[in-house]
Formats: structure tokens, sequence, C-alpha cells
């Protein structure tokens, strides 16, 4: 009896590291009180966070999400309060962790990517996902790749990977993940689906 399977091949990693600038300037936000909305209030800020594809608006205010706060205070780029206190990266970090587990493997990868020369911003809601716009591509082009998040170890129910994987597909964007190793380092691999035939003696 002849059985259809799906099988996931892992190509080479991607992608390649860039030897593009990071953002230059040092600009300032304030956190909203009794939550994790991370507001910059000047214009002249939003304008050059937009510029290098940080942040976004959402109504009246434009808005940092949390991995890129953690970024901008990670390599000293922002300056952030609230009515009372002033957050450093491990602050911001211990308040965010409270609200959400995946926090420190979206800072890691968010890190990485910004490292390499592009520009992550939220995904489609599949867990641990950025669309990811190749460089320059970015607010020119539709994201050309959407990026998975794992942790070396965890496991994956395979048939509703290969879902998430095929709604990608159908969207016209490229699945990549990223693997976190143990010691911090990410791997990057495209994803494709080939169709393979199990074959099956009846006993």
């Amino acid at each position: 009896m002849e059985e259809d399977c799906d099988l996931i091949v892992m190509s080479q990693p991607y992608p390649q590291p860039s030897t593009n600038g990071d953002f230059p300037y040092i600009v300032e936000a304030r956190l909203s009180d009794g939550g994790l909305r991370i507001v910059v209030v000047e214009t002249k800020y939003q304008d050059q966070l937009r510029n290098k594809g940080f942040g976004e608006n959402e109504k009246s205010d434009y808005v940092l999400r949390s991995y890129e706060a953690l970024y901008l205070l990670y390599t000293k780029r922002l300056i952030l309060k609230d009515k009372k206190n002033s957050y450093d990266f491990n602050a911001l970090i211990k308040k965010i962790l409270k609200y959400d587990n995946d926090t420190l493997t979206r800072f890691l990868i968010y890190r990485d990517i910004r490292s390499r020369g592009y520009v992550a911003k939220d995904g489609f809601g599949f867990g641990i996902d950025f669309r990811l716009y190749d460089r320059g591509e970015f607010e020119k082009n539709p994201a050309k790749y959407v990026l998975f998040g794992i942790n070396e170890g965890v496991n994956k129910k395979v048939k509703d990977f290969l879902l998430t994987i095929e709604q990608v597909e159908k969207m016209g964007k490229a699945p990549v993940i990223a693997v976190i190793e143990s010691r911090g380092e990410i791997i990057y691999y495209k994803v494709s689906k080939v169709r393979v035939m199990e074959n099956k003696k009846e006993q």
C-alpha cells in the first residue's frame, strides 16, 4: 500500500551577513502606565525611526514593538522612561517577560536580522514570526520572506508546521526558519516542501 507523506527539506543557511550600518540616532520614548505600549512622541524621532524600519503608526501614536525597543536599548540608541522610572535593557526585558515568554527569542532573532542589514516587521500571527525585507526593499516592495523562530530542542508538530508553510507559500512568500542554538547562535534555513511516497507492506 502506498501513502503520501510530507517531508520538509532545509537548504543552506539564509540570509548571509551584511556590512550595512546600524541605526545612528538616539531617540526618546515613553512607556505607558500599566502596560507595554512604547510611544515615540517627538516627530523628528518618528521620522528617523520610520526611515530605518522601526515602529509604526497606531491611530494618533507612533509605537515601537517591544523587540524593537529592546534592540534600541541594547545598542544604546533609546532613552525610555515612564512617569517615575527610566528603563535600561535589563529593566525592560524583565518587565516584558511577565507578559510574554517569547520575548527573549524574538529579541535574539531581531537583533541578528538587524545586524545583517535586514528589516523585520511583525508577521502574520503564526507564532514567533516576522516579515523579512531584503536590503533596500522596505516600504518599496512587499516582504519576500516570512521568518519563523524556533529554539533548539523545542518540539513542533510536523502536521501543524506543514500547514503553516503552505499558508505562507500561498501568500507568495518564502518561509525561513531561524533556529536558536543553546549557545545563542542563530542558523537560518530556507524551507521547501516535497512529496515522497512511503511504501507499506500489508501484513
